[in-house]
């Protein structure tokens, strides 16, 4: 690349591991959307168990997605969207090469272009 390190750090990794897999994102979706819930309530919107529910939480959380707070007798989990920064700046980062590069190799094509016509 250019010189500057692009490559994740742990967090990146563990932010990317956990929003693998499409149960976990509509977890994000739902309580994006609706603030808080519990896993009780989240399982009544998907077709998995509460137990994977909270397996799924627990991922997100130790990727540091999603914070949980007891009220009382429940778990309130709701997201946490500044643990996504350091993904996304190194995504833009890497899209940003990417666009340099292909840049180039546009500006080599039609810079070569005109050579091809002439023959």
């Amino acid at each position: 690349m250019t010189g500057t390190d692009h490559s994740s750090d742990a967090s990146t990794d563990g932010v990317l591991a956990a929003l693998a897999d499409p149960t976990r994102r509509r977890l994000l979706d739902l309580l994006a959307d609706g603030g808080e819930a519990t896993a009780t309530a989240l399982a009544e919107r998907l077709p998995v168990s509460r137990q994977a529910v909270v397996k799924h939480l627990a991922v997100l959380a130790a990727a540091g997605l999603v914070v949980g707070g007891r009220v009382g007798r429940e778990v309130r989990y709701s997201v946490r969207p500044e643990a996504l920064n350091a993904t996304a700046q190194w995504m833009a980062a890497l899209a940003s090469d990417w666009d340099r590069r292909l840049a180039a190799v546009k500006r080599a094509a039609e810079a070569a272009a005109p050579e091809a016509d002439r023959g």
